[in-house]
C-alpha cells in the first residue's frame, strides 16, 4: 500500500468505506455471515488513512 499514489490511496479509502457501510447494512439486517470481516476492514481503513497521513508530512517536512 505504501508504493500507492495518493489518489490510488483516497481511491482505495472510498471502496472501503463502502464496503464498512455495506457490511453493517449485512449485520443489522441479520445477513452478515462473518462478522470478522467488518472488524479487518476498519482495521484496513487505518491503515490507509495512516499512510495518508505520514505521506502528508513528508511533503510539509521537505
Amino acid at each position: 500500500m505504501r508504493e500507492m499514489t495518493d489518489i490510488e490511496l483516497n481511491a482505495e479509502l472510498e471502496k472501503m468505506k463502502k464496503e464498512l457501510f455495506n457490511l453493517r447494512f449485512q449485520h443489522v439486517t441479520g445477513q452478515l455471515e462473518n462478522p470478522v470481516k467488518m472488524r479487518e476492514v476498519k482495521r484496513n481503513i487505518a491503515r490507509v488513512k495512516t499512510i495518508i497521513r505520514e505521506k502528508e508530512l513528508e511533503k510539509v517536512q521537505a
